[in-house]
């Protein structure tokens, strides 16, 4: 397991992480295809906390697009970077995610974050944020809309509707189980949403939520565990 520093200069008031979002949102590309599903690696990101102990821990899992088995993991355990603001989340998990994305062995092609990406009210969430910062084309996934409205997809797996703020389409809901609430989906960089919601119907042939959350989700509470037992 990695063991991460804050970083030098590291964002310490919501002031600051909101400029840090305005300068990095302008370099997020969302006119890339980004890889196509099944094919390659996809790694999903997660991280747990212990806040009274002042703990974070990330956790990446590469699988094999093709058939879903674990490639490669790896984990980073730091301090708590930043406050618990709604919307500025990224900040409290950025460098731990990005030491355990670095510890990993091989590429890890598309990355799955367990949030959002410009279906976020700063249009910068977590999926973006990190795709500026590796050049990783990136994917959010999230379990709730956050702040945004949607109409309920048909019941089959495979049905979506658009995610929005306003008129603006800033993500999809998508139907992954039949009759199951949907997961949200969004862009984070160098992916259509096309693409995006076809990744996340291949991540999911069991469960509602992406193999890829589930076995990063796994490694970081059991990775917690030990960095604080």
């Amino acid at each position: 397991m990695t063991t991460v520093d804050i970083p030098a200069g590291w964002p310490a008031t919501e002031e600051q992480a909101r400029a840090v979002q305005d300068e990095l949102r302008e370099r997020v590309v969302t006119d890339e295809p980004g890889p196509p599903p099944r094919t390659g690696h996809v790694t999903g990101v997660d991280v747990a906390y212990d806040d009274e102990r002042d703990v974070v821990v990330a956790a990446a899992v590469v699988l094999d697009a093709a058939d879903l088995t674990v490639v490669a993991e790896a984990t980073a355990v730091g301090r708590v970077s930043f406050p618990y603001v709604p919307g500025l989340l990224a900040f409290r998990e950025i460098p731990t995610v990005l030491a355990a994305l670095e510890a990993l062995p091989c590429p890890p092609g598309l990355v799955v974050c367990d949030g959002y990406g410009l279906a976020h009210p700063r249009r910068f969430g977590l999926a973006s944020h990190l795709g500026v910062l590796t050049g990783l084309p990136t994917i959010g996934v999230a379990k709730n809309p956050f702040t945004f409205t949607y109409d309920g997809p048909g019941t089959p797996r495979g049905s979506s509707s658009p995610l929005r703020a306003d008129a603006d389409e800033v993500g999809r809901a998508l139907r992954t189980r039949d009759g199951v609430k949907p997961v949200f989906v969004s862009v984070g960089h160098r992916v259509t949403l096309d693409n995006a919601c076809a990744h996340t119907l291949a991540l999911t042939p069991e469960y509602r939520l992406p193999e890829t959350t589930r076995r990063a989700d796994a490694l970081c509470r059991r990775a917690l565990r030990e960095a604080t037992a």
